[in-house]
């Protein structure tokens, strides 16, 4: 790598999640150091499931990250398509053995905080990272080649360069692009954890399974390694209530969960708890780089959830921004060839999942021509449309 005047300085990143980690983890990997600044108190991340198709195992792989996750991990058999009001199953797909072979990755599901914290031990155990808690970034300036970030209690750091991984509401994004505000879309995400003996007999199979019903669809998946099944249902709904984990009453539930088909209906009244939180769009990210200042997954592209794919894009930019790092000294330049590598791959996620959004929440009779095109449709060649997304791999030409 050629000697630029600040390359002695570290990277700094906003945010300590999966995607802050992720690219902290893969600049190291290039041999640039690196200081994360995360506002919680705790290395801890919330939620519940998360899918990571083989394009997420593969960047993974590239973090040196797989073998500490590969223990609490499951790999679903296949995807069962369900109809949400009679219960019938519409079309399996098969994951598993099929998809590795495919793409060369499996198909993993697995509790968030376990991907998190596989993160968190394979960062903290490398000489290259350090991880400062209890530290929001509230401001970034440049000057000199360099970047000074300013937390929210007066204290400064100088760096290389800004990687703001600060999310959805994100505050760099907010104060030095030119952005809007988040839009909710009128949907509401519930989430819960039930152990695997509250599965009913019917969904006994290591299957991840998709509910699908007009306003609603419901996903759940075996997790740490076959113990847990993550639940979540996405429902329309007029609450906006900002926030990731916000309670939800025994009441509320209960009303969402009585007209669901019998399955799924004893399964997701086994639930202990329930959090929920709103599905918001941002639209019109023009940018995501001014400088020596980038913005990496949820900051840059937030994707709605119907195809699983956020934090896996996450993990995805970091490995390609480290790239670009580590061939091009000018971090100016290189976070414009990030930019431009990534930025239409992630507009394709992202209205793919709106798409398959529109599709899931379908009312009558156009969900019923969807079913019926699901039972026709060869199930390799409904995964086969999909190639694109869990195909991707690092590309060491860059």
């Amino acid at each position: 790598m050629a000697e630029t005047p600040d390359s002695h300085l570290p990277f700094l990143i906003a945010g300590g999640g999966i995607g802050g980690l992720s690219v902290a983890l893969a600049l190291a990997r290039t041999g640039r150091a690196s200081i994360v600044f995360e506002k919680r108190s705790l290395a801890h991340e919330d939620g519940a499931g998360i899918q990571i198709g083989p394009n997420g195992v593969r960047a993974l792989l590239h973090l040196g990250v797989d073998e500490r996750l590969r223990p609490v991990v499951s790999a679903p058999d296949a995807l069962q398509v369900m109809d949400g009001v009679s219960g019938q199953r519409v079309t399996r797909m098969p994951l598993g053995n099929t998809i590795e072979a495919r793409h060369g990755a499996p198909y993993w599901t697995a509790h968030r905080a376990d991907l998190h914290a596989a993160l968190c031990e394979c960062a903290s155990e490398n000489a290259l990272i350090s991880i400062s808690h209890n530290a929001a970034v509230a401001d970034v300036s440049e000057a000199n080649r360099a970047v000074t970030v300013t937390l929210d209690d007066g204290t400064q750091h100088h760096g290389t360069a800004l990687i703001a991984a600060d999310g959805l509401w994100s505050t760099i994004r907010h104060k030095h692009f030119e952005t809007p505000s988040p839009v909710f879309t009128g949907k509401r995400a519930l989430r819960s954890i039930v152990p695997m003996s509250a599965l009913p007999s019917e969904l006994k199979a290591n299957d991840t399974h998709i509910w699908l019903r007009p306003s609603l669809h419901a996903v759940h998946y075996p997790i740490r390694n076959g113990a847990e099944i993550a639940l979540i249902i996405i429902v329309a709904n007029d609450d906006a209530a900002e926030g990731w984990n916000h309670e939800v009453s025994e009441g509320a539930a209960a009303k969402i969960i009585a007209p669901l088909p019998d399955a799924l209906r004893c399964l997701a009244s086994e639930a202990p708890a329930w959090r929920s939180w709103p599905l918001m769009s941002v639209t019109g990210v023009r940018s995501w780089t001014r400088g020596r200042v980038a913005l990496l997954g949820d900051a840059a592209h937030p994707v709605l959830p119907f195809m699983a794919q956020g934090a896996v894009l996450a993990m995805e930019d970091a490995v390609v921004l480290a790239q670009c790092v580590s061939h091009e000294p000018d971090c100016a330049q290189a976070f414009k060839a990030y930019q431009t590598i990534r930025q239409p791959r992630a507009a394709q996620v992202a209205e793919t999942s709106a798409q398959n959004g529109r599709i899931y929440h379908l009312s009558q009779p156009m969900a019923a021509l969807r079913n019926a095109a699901l039972k026709l449709a060869p199930p390799e060649s409904v995964l086969a449309r999909y190639d694109w997304i869990y195909g991707w791999r690092p590309d060491p030409d860059i």
